[in-house]
């Protein structure tokens, strides 16, 4: 009696993964076009002769190493620090009872819909006045306040599902809040902390409005998605090597995803019992 309601359901699962994988196709596919078949008036949806030239031209400017290397402090620097802030704050808000609790968690829900075009001239005069601009902490610390509620919400939930039983029999059996905090408590609810720390990996490796904005003069500071402003000119862009360094900004996200995935899907079910 189920199976066509699941085959259709498999059906529009097939075509909304196709639809969002195909423009991630036609970069890649693009990227090894050869420059004639991209600027064709006919594109065709596969290549006969595939070229590295595009990855040549991107891997061949002097400062795309520096700017890899100045995309990894910074992706890296926002998730491990927001992770660190998240999971204390998280904890305070759930097991701890004090006056504007409430009133706190609704501010890190607000904050959560303030665009962030709206935010980036007060952060420039912000950065500006601490003397961070063409600094990567210009890239770092806005990153963080933008990844923070949401990751701080997130782990709520995860907190609050370990039970205080559990919290009480760590303390009977004489260990202490910080032993509890970073050896019983950390280890469950890191599924939560992986989770929050692709969507701050990833917000911060594709930032391409906060690196175009703080980070004026000083080149040596940019990081990979200022990279494609080298292959985009307004008379004659080189959509080759956009599409290259595109597919080569992308592999990172794709290996730290590999890396986490396992922690991204596993829950806490079993893992305490009340």
């Amino acid at each position: 009696m189920r199976r066509p309601w699941r085959l259709c359901a498999e059906g529009v699962a097939l075509l909304v993964a196709a639809a969002v994988a195909f423009p991630l196709y036609w970069m890649v596919l693009s990227a090894f076009k050869p420059a004639g078949e991209i600027r064709s008036a006919e594109p065709q949806p596969w290549t006969w002769s595939p070229s590295l030239d595009s990855f040549r031209r991107v891997f061949g400017q002097q400062e795309f190493g520096r700017y890899f290397v100045n995309s990894v402090v910074v992706a890296g620097s926002v998730v491990i620090v927001s992770a660190l802030i998240a999971f204390l704050a998280a904890t305070a808000v759930t097991r701890f009872r004090f006056r504007f609790r409430t009133t706190l968690l609704i501010v890190f829900l607000v904050a959560q819909t303030v665009p962030v075009e709206a935010l980036t001239i007060p952060l420039f005069f912000l950065m500006r006045d601490f003397g961070q601009l063409n600094t990567l902490g210009a890239l770092i610390l806005p990153q963080i306040a933008f990844s923070l509620p949401f990751a701080i919400w997130m782990l709520r939930g995860f907190v609050k599902a370990v039970p205080e039983a559990l919290e009480e029999a760590a303390y009977l059996d004489g260990a202490s809040r910080a032993r509890f905090l970073w050896q019983i408590l950390f280890p469950l609810v890191l599924p939560g902390l992986v989770a929050t720390s692709v969507f701050s990996f990833i917000s911060a490796w594709n930032d391409f409005l906060f690196a175009k904005s703080f980070i004026i003069s000083d080149t040596s500071q940019s990081t990979l998605p200022m990279a494609l402003l080298v292959f985009y000119k307004p008379d004659d862009p080189d959509w080759g090597g956009v599409m290259a360094a595109s597919t080569v900004m992308t592999i990172p996200v794709l290996v730290f995803f590999v890396l986490v995935q396992r922690r991204l899907v596993s829950g806490l079910g079993g893992a305490v019992k009340d």
